[in-house]
């Protein structure tokens, strides 16, 4: 397990570092959109890596991997979006938005300990393309709870299928990296 979370806080500290880059270049002008259109955004990128791994090749040049950090960025804001709110303008310095991602991220880990405890580490022997498959179900999934209005009868709710999400592409950026040793 130690392992596992070296691992995860690796991947967990680049998304972090890209997020604040970009948190200093645009500012915070994402706490103006919704949480569907964050589930769009996510579902784009899930859609543009499973085409990278049907098709074979890239014609803008970007890869599998920063579609993943993206997917675990825009999950993260997503559930501080559910917490927070949606605001008119940008209402977070960069500073307290990393903050506040680095937060949810956290949670996301702190899942994952429970689930792996539970699980093992059967993760390890799953496909990148396996990962983006879930991904691509639980926006679904979000998707359906949002076109309910949030309501669900006996299903997890929004949040805890981002968090999932976050896991998921986790997961599939250890695998993708080769550090399964």
């Amino acid at each position: 397990m130690e392992r596992t979370l070296a691992q995860y806080d690796a991947v967990v500290e680049e998304c972090l570092a890209l997020f604040a880059r970009k948190a200093h270049d645009y500012g915070t002008a994402w706490r103006v959109l919704r949480v569907p259109s964050l589930t769009d955004q996510i579902m784009i990128k899930a859609q543009r890596i499973r085409t990278l791994q049907e098709v074979g090749e890239s014609k803008v040049g970007e890869g599998v991997r920063p579609e993943l950090i993206g997917i675990i960025n825009y999950a993260a804001m997503a559930l501080v979006q559910m917490e927070l709110g949606v605001v008119d303008a940008p209402d977070l310095s960069a500073e307290r938005a990393v903050t506040e991602v680095r937060d949810r991220l956290a949670q996301a880990r702190a899942l994952m300990e429970r689930k792996n405890h539970d699980y093992g580490e059967a993760w390890r022997g799953m496909r990148v393309s396996s990962f983006v498959d879930l991904i691509l179900m639980k926006l679904l999934r979000i998707k359906q709870i949002e076109d309910n209005r949030g309501a669900t009868l006996v299903s997890e709710g929004i949040d805890a299928n981002f968090l999932d999400i976050v896991n998921y592409a986790v997961f599939a950026m250890i695998i993708l990296d080769g550090s399964e040793g």
